[in-house]
């Protein structure tokens, strides 16, 4: 329960940034542009926060956090007074308009690489992607990756760490091959070329890594206890961190795999653990909890290890100066807004299934988690999902602000507004294609977490 809140909390304050920041966007290029803003509001519903300033904007936080809005004078929907014709955002030269419109987005790419300039300023903490183990007859293993290699780019770009791995590797979806260059163990580099045309990736079950066969390096488990679950089958036996487990049933264990293994196949079982102690041995008793999976039940102790140190130089941290941070963020904010284009293209063509489609749930649950992680992680969150939310604005979709800014591009072009009967069918069509994406997305997180 406490995982929830967290992650709720989270959410709710990463959605609020991200909306202030897309509406503020919306409301600066307004004002400039002499439109008057009547009401700014982060959120939906009743107010629950509310002030007027001078200019006579209302502030509004209303009660449902799940979006925001800028209201503008428009002769459209308001009966504007005369002498606040020119005020009225209908009666703005077109690209004027244009320029409110797209001022939302803009501003999310432009957050995106703000937030990934503190992200380097603060530093990131990251793992150099070297390849622990690789499946036999897998795609990685048929290319010739071997364990101890160290992938160093794919394609034309770099990868220092495994998040740059996983990014360039969701970008091959739907293509036939690509093009891994490695540096061996002996420090000899080596050009692979992975064969994707069987490649299956069910996003719901498995790892973009582990798809391709591989699995990243980190330090084994030792048979030391360095986490207890509350309310756990561990700690009802009494089990405690830093106690060394020794033997399980009187089987002596050698792993913690091994341990892992009979646990995981012996649901509702008593167990008996022999540990070791501040340098004395004792037994100790636990009767294994039942989880439900999707293979059927499961034992659970409740219980995690320590692990071997990490050897010198696998982990390291991203921080540069002021300076330096501006390019590696302009770099990352740019590979992030090519990515997602590409990924919607790949969904239109049918390459990426709508089965990847994420929404609130997802969102929240990738909120709780990176803030779990600290501020430079929870820094790189928010710019994904800032960029995330600039890319689906600018989709031409009538209730979106890509539809706004396609009806006035017609509008510029021809000189002629788009007739009322067309916007309308458009805000129509528009609405059900919307709700449809937020549908599946929605079924696509309660799916997951069934």
């Amino acid at each position: 329960m406490l995982a929830f809140f967290w992650s709720l909390g989270a959410f709710i304050i990463a959605l609020g940034i991200l909306v202030a920041v897309h509406e503020w966007g919306h409301f600066y290029v307004a004002r400039k542009c002499g439109v008057q803003v009547e009401r700014f509001s982060i959120g939906f519903g009743k107010p629950i926060w509310r002030k007027v300033s001078k200019s006579g904007t209302e502030y509004v936080i209303a009660m449902i956090p799940l979006g925001g809005y800028v209201r503008m004078l428009d002769g459209r929907v308001d009966d504007v007074p005369p002498h606040l014709a020119d005020k009225a955002f209908n009666n703005k030269p077109v690209l004027q308009r244009m320029a409110v419109i797209a001022a939302g987005p803009g501003v999310n790419f432009i957050f995106a690489f703000f937030a990934l300039w503190l992200m380097y300023l603060v530093g990131l903490e990251t793992v150099k992607p070297v390849v622990k183990n690789v499946e036999p007859q897998s795609i990685a293993a048929i290319a010739g990756l071997e364990a101890g290699d160290e992938i160093i780019r794919i394609g034309d770009r770099s990868t220092t760490d495994w998040e740059a791995v996983n990014l360039e590797i969701v970008s091959n979806i739907g293509s036939e091959n690509a093009t891994v260059s490695v540096k061996k163990s002996s420090g000899a580099e080596k050009v692979l070329t992975f064969t994707l045309n069987s490649w299956n990736f069910d996003p719901d079950s498995e790892s973009p890594l582990s798809s391709l066969g591989l699995t990243p390096y980190r330090p084994d488990p030792t048979l030391t206890v360095g986490f207890v679950g509350e309310g756990s089958a561990a700690e009802q036996a009494g089990l405690e961190p830093g106690d060394k487990l020794i033997a399980l049933n009187g089987e002596l264990l050698s792993t913690w795999e091994g341990l892992v293994n009979v646990i995981i196949d012996s649901p509702g079982e008593r167990i008996a653990l022999e540990i070791e102690r501040d340098g004395q041995q004792q037994t100790l008793h636990a009767t294994i909890a039942r989880r439900d999976t999707p293979q059927g039940q499961s034992g659970y102790l409740g219980v995690s290890p320590t692990f071997e140190p990490w050897p010198e130089g696998y982990v390291f941290t991203h921080q540069y100066g002021m300076i330096e941070a501006i390019g590696k963020a302009l770099d990352k904010t740019w590979r992030l807004i090519t990515l997602s284009v590409e990924m919607i293209g790949k969904l239109v063509t049918g390459d990426v299934s709508v089965k990847n489609l994420s929404g609130p749930i997802s969102i929240a649950q990738g909120a709780g988690t990176s803030a779990g992680y600290g501020l430079a992680y929870f820094l790189s969150f928010l710019a994904l999902i800032s960029v995330n939310l600039g890319i689906i604005n600018l989709l031409p979709l009538p209730m979106l602000d890509g539809g706004h800014l396609m009806f006035f591009i017609v509008e510029w072009v021809t000189g002629k507004p788009v007739p009322e009967a067309v916007q309308e069918w458009g805000y129509r069509i528009g609405g059900v294609l919307l709700f449809m994406i937020m549908g599946i997305a929605i079924f696509n997180d309660i799916a997951r977490i069934t």
